[in-house]
């Protein structure tokens, strides 16, 4: 780790806790911060708080005071989920505090290079099979972000001789300064995240931060199928390397007579690939490119393709349960999510889906739910999935209260060779904490039905 003395005796407030701030907090008071941390949970019930206090850093919790800006702090360090019309935010802004988030600190004191994923969809993927294909080819990445371990916590531990794999959401892409990976990627960019940003040019700004500090030693890899991916591209000072699953390239990722190649030589056949779904196409197009550029072997690509089956929670294998395959896709938060799990199968589905509404309607499903016979919904949308499915003719759609309830009610309306499918096309705050937490649920159900 960089033992960098910018934050030396500097009053540095770090705003909400989670795994997140509670890294931050301890990076900042090593590299000799004044540290205030704030978190609206209260003290009794926040052991990340108490933890805190124990190593000598100030904790004010269960609310978050607005007075508390008026104690001069130099910076803030914000939660990324947070948004930026928080009154404490504003009183920030309006002070001219300079707001980052605990990426920035990650790069600051990183050791090792960065490659950075963000997007719509598909970033947990990609960001697992760059890593899975760095570390068979024994190049000792480390991964870290929205997946796996806190980025500034990772960054402590990193040599020079490893790479940090880091998925990056828009929320933290906007609170960065210096951050700069020495390859960066954008997937894909669709609608999401629009109560947080307000508009999709908003979105599609804080994605494109991700290249703003880059320069011609840098890479870019981009989706070549994707007009406003592009158009980030042209503004960047990177080298671009595009992919594409819907035509052959000049240079970049892409499928020519059923081969995955990258700047004209063969990959893998796409039949030795494992993974299902053509939308994982994508994924696996860019995180070859960006193994390749990483130093990384053709062997060590095919290897992870030929075994990789998917990650926990995206269109992941559960188990067979008298010939009735069950799939947990809990990470399905948004509608285009769910509409590529459906694509991924040619069989029968029995889909769970439901959840947190946004104010949405499911129009834009309906195409997908050709192949699904048996609708199964929950949570505060279940209503309108359930009008989506009429609007698809699908003739058995039935009402439950949550994810656990729909699994054996699933199972008794399926029959041998369906696919039970749990892609909610929505988030799950309205019945669970995370989705990983709805995708567990979803798991110990199936694995009761043995």
């Amino acid at each position: 780790m960089k033992h960098i003395k910018i934050y030396q005796h500097k009053k540095i407030l770090v705003l909400g806790l989670a795994k997140s701030g509670v890294s931050a907090a301890s990076l900042l008071h090593k590299l000799g911060a004044f540290v205030t941390v704030n978190d609206s949970k209260p003290l009794s019930e926040n052991p990340e708080a108490q933890g805190l206090l124990e190593q000598g850093i100030k904790v004010v919790c269960g609310s978050h005071p607005i007075e508390l800006m008026d104690e001069g702090f130099e910076l803030v360090v914000k939660n990324p989920g947070i948004p930026y019309f928080n009154p404490m935010i504003q009183k920030a802004i309006e002070k001219q505090i300079p707001i980052i988030t605990e990426v920035e600190l990650a790069y600051q004191v990183s050791e090792a290079p960065l490659v950075g994923i963000t997007g719509t969809n598909g970033k947990t993927t990609t960001t697992t099979l760059i890593y899975e294909m760095l570390n068979e080819g024994n190049k000792k990445p480390l991964i870290a972000g929205n997946i796996g371990t806190v980025a500034s916590g990772v960054a402590q531990e990193a040599a020079p001789d490893n790479t940090i794999v880091i998925e990056l959401s828009s929320f933290q892409l906007m609170g960065i300064d210096q951050f700069k990976p020495r390859i960066a990627m954008i997937t894909n960019l669709y609608d999401a995240h629009l109560d947080y940003h307000g508009t999709k040019s908003e979105y599609v700004e804080a994605k494109a931060r991700i290249t703003k500090n880059q320069t011609e030693e840098d890479y870019l890899i981009v989706n070549a199928d994707q007009d406003e991916v592009m158009e980030i591209a042209r503004n960047s000072r990177a080298q671009i390397v595009p992919f594409s699953t819907k035509r052959v390239l000049d240079h970049g990722a892409y499928v020519k007579d059923g081969w995955v190649c990258f700047n004209g030589e063969q990959i893998i056949e796409t039949k030795d690939i494992v993974l299902p779904g053509k939308h994982n196409l994508e994924n696996i197009l860019s995180a070859v490119a960006a193994t390749i550029l990483s130093g990384a072997d053709k062997k060590a690509i095919y290897k992870v393709l030929t075994t990789f089956a998917g990650v926990r929670h995206r269109l992941q294998y559960v188990a067979n349960v008298e010939d009735r395959k069950f799939y947990n896709d809990s990470k399905a938060t948004n509608i285009l999510a769910t509409e590529n799990a459906l694509a991924a199968f040619n069989a029968p589905i029995v889909l769970l889906a439901g959840g947190l509404d946004r104010g949405n309607s499911f129009d834009e499903l309906v195409p997908s739910l050709k192949n699904v016979k048996v609708l199964i919904t929950f949570g505060q949308t279940a209503e309108k999935v359930g009008q989506a499915g009429q609007e698809a003719g699908i003739k058995t759609i039935l009402r439950v209260d949550n994810v656990e309830k729909a699994v054996p009610v699933a199972f008794e309306h399926s029959e041998p060779g369906d696919v039970i499918l749990l892609s909610p096309a929505c988030a799950s705050w309205d019945q669970y904490k995370t989705f990983e937490v709805r995708g567990d649920m979803f798991i110990e159900a199936v694995h009761k039905l043995k």
